[in-house]
């Protein structure tokens, strides 16, 4: 049987999702954690894959699973096996990784493959905040916020994205249909950027908001960042911000 799991996270300790040869990861916590419980290995697949230090707020995975996860229990009943599943292992997790829901699905039905779109946030703050440290990145100096929504919005025109994406990655295309690209103000010093796609390549987030930025320093123009998307070349484009600001908000099926 397949059961679908709803997680966040915070990716600050973790070299990403995906598990890694000598390296904390999400993923290979869960998978250590369900296999304890569950005495026998369990292979878990994401809906995607997050980079070192990029946060979490849903993360949707599946696990396949036959028979009861508690014999013992005296409900066989699948509502109660999973709730049950789900109050153990996030007694067994680190603090910083926590289930919401544990669910039965379709046989055939797949967290990655499945996703009909993801949507990321982006937090900046233009003020000193130590209660953002680790969950925002620091402006010191103020950007255009007009002018990088400007600038956001010709990404609809768009749909290969080989300049916002890392080199020699296994993807079969570049191509990805954004739906939403926006920044949104928060408070006076608080700002978030919002980008909804069907897919999205690796390291793709950060590296269009390091190319907003030029446009909101001034360093290049909206044409100057069509330019960018045109080349194709990774290099042309902006620096990949740092991690600590990029969430993964929600995943539609």
């Amino acid at each position: 049987m397949r059961y679908f799991i709803d997680i966040s996270y915070d990716g600050t300790a973790y070299h990403g999702w995906q598990v890694q040869p000598n390296a904390n990861s999400v993923q290979g916590c869960l998978q250590d954690a369900l296999a304890t419980l569950l005495r026998q290995p369990v292979a878990v697949t994401g809906a995607g894959r997050t980079d070192t230090g990029v946060h979490a707020r849903l993360m949707v995975a599946h696990f396949d699973f036959e028979g009861l996860f508690f014999p013992s229990l005296e409900s066989a009943e699948t509502e109660a096996q999973c709730a049950q599943l789900a109050y153990k292992l996030n007694k067994l997790l680190p603090r910083d990784i926590a289930i919401h829901r544990i669910y039965p699905v379709a046989p055939d039905a797949h967290a990655r493959f499945d996703a009909r779109a993801r949507t990321y946030y982006y937090y900046v703050h233009t003020r000193k905040d130590p209660f953002l440290v680790g969950r925002s990145w620091f402006l010191p100096n103020t950007p255009d916020f007009e002018a990088m929504n400007r600038a956001a919005a010709v990404l609809f025109d768009y749909i290969d994205f080989t300049s916002f994406s890392k080199v020699q990655t296994d993807t079969k295309t570049n191509n990805c249909r954004i739906m939403l690209a926006r920044w949104v103000q928060l408070s006076d010093y608080e700002w978030r950027f919002e980008i909804t796609a069907d897919r999205f390549l690796r390291n793709m987030v950060r590296a269009i908001v390091g190319t907003l930025m030029l446009v909101g320093r001034g360093d290049i123009d909206i044409d100057g960042f069509r330019q960018i998307i045109d080349s194709r070349d990774r290099c042309a484009a902006g620096e990949s911000v740092p991690a600590c600001g990029l969430y993964l908000q929600n995943i539609k099926y």
